[in-house]
């Protein structure tokens, strides 16, 4: 079967881009991804198998100035510029810090609005951004946007009403300039709960459980997909489930994929304590000593936390719970709740596949924004 073709609407430029939840929708919206931004090697390293025609860089967003755009994207100018400033500093989980030198991100990312000059941008962030003495930092930040620009208030998004299987909560804040762009409004940012909302038993019910390191391929943990669930698919593991459209995708995981298997499935050890712990753990409570939430089958995932990266002191996020089973998901089931395709990779060491799936943006919530914004496009 043909892998199929996007038409193409545009270019974007994706800062903060980690391993590329927002681009990706983007691209299935039909936006060309000219550059990826990323200060984190690891994280990036995902971006770069799954995008391949993309040009990654390793650099702070608060280092790059006008000079150094022509050097990544040449004289083109991108219609869209997107992306999430880490969170840390403005989250309500965990320890934020109101002067976390995190923090001042939020104005480089207005600061590349005024070189760049895109027909639109969108930021997302945590839902703690909005809270007193931090909005008012955001309020800062959005000070240098040019007054070309129209910019609509913060708009809190819900993944679960984009199509995923979570119910993370985020804030997206939009401005276009209105010469280039038809006008575009709150109603045509935000979403509404669908009638059916998809469950974790939608997301993650088809798929191999996971399985010791010396009994998958490769490093990437591939374990072929269970063959006599493949008439009965939920509607939902069968979009997963497509192949990567032309322009996507890291050839070996294309090939593997093509074959029947799927990445993600090394398992977590747990000690037969910790395992019988986790098994009589009532779905939607707690483990009483990791708190690791159990899932539900009929119920939503929370939001995926991503942990942090070696600068940070490697911290080690919770996972939630398998809802049928006495350990915690595998990378490739939080991939489903989050909304990443089949064929996406992420990286060989579980911890850093997580933090890639915890920092990233869903990428149904992106598609969805992307889609409409697309439209929107003189």
């Amino acid at each position: 079967m043909a892998r199929a073709k996007i038409k193409e609407r545009g270019t974007i430029v994706d800062l903060f881009c980690g391993c590329g939840g927002f681009s990706l929708g983007a691209e299935l919206a039909g936006f060309r991804s000219l550059a990826a931004i990323d200060i984190d090697p690891t994280l990036q390293s995902g971006y770069s198998r799954n995008f391949p025609k993309t040009k990654t860089i390793q650099a702070s967003v608060a280092d790059i100035g006008a000079s150094d755009w022509p050097h990544f994207i040449g004289r083109v100018r991108p219609d869209g510029l997107i992306g999430g400033p880490p969170c840390q500093g403005f989250s309500r989980i965990g320890k934020s810090r109101k002067n976390d030198p995190r923090n001042s991100l939020l104005s480089h990312f207005y600061r590349q609005v005024r070189i760049l000059r895109p027909k639109f941008f969108i930021m997302e962030n945590v839902e703690g951004l909005l809270d007193e003495g931090k909005f008012e930092r955001l309020s800062e930040a959005m000070e240098i946007i040019p007054s070309r620009y129209r910019v609509l208030k913060p708009v809190v998004i819900t993944a679960s009403h984009s199509g995923a299987a979570t119910t993370r909560r985020r804030v997206v804040i939009v401005g276009y300039d209105p010469e280039e762009v038809d006008p575009i409004s709150i109603d045509d940012i935000k979403t509404k709960e669908p009638r059916h909302l998809i469950t974790v038993r939608d997301a993650i019910s088809d798929l191999p459980g996971p399985v010791s390191e010396d009994r998958v391929r490769g490093e990437f943990g591939w374990r072929k997909y269970p063959t006599k669930q493949s008439r009965h698919l939920p509607k939902y593991a069968r979009l997963m489930r497509k192949e990567a459209p032309v322009g996507l995708g890291w050839s070996e995981a294309i090939e593997l994929h093509r074959n029947g298997f799927v990445s993600g499935l090394t398992a977590t050890q747990h000690s037969k304590e910790v395992a019988r712990r986790y098994t009589v753990t009532c779905g939607g409570k707690s483990d009483p000593i990791t708190k690791a939430y159990r899932l539900e089958w009929d119920g939503q995932c929370p939001t995926i936390r991503a942990g942090t990266g070696a600068d940070k002191g490697a911290f080690q996020a919770v996972r939630p719970l398998h809802p049928g089973k006495g350990r915690v998901i595998s990378v490739r089931e939080g991939a489903r709740l989050q909304g990443f395709p089949d064929w996406f990779v992420f990286h060989p060491t579980k911890w850093h596949s997580f933090r890639m799936i915890g920092n990233s943006v869903s990428p149904l919530v992106s598609y969805g924004l992307m889609d409409r914004i697309g439209s929107k496009i003189s």
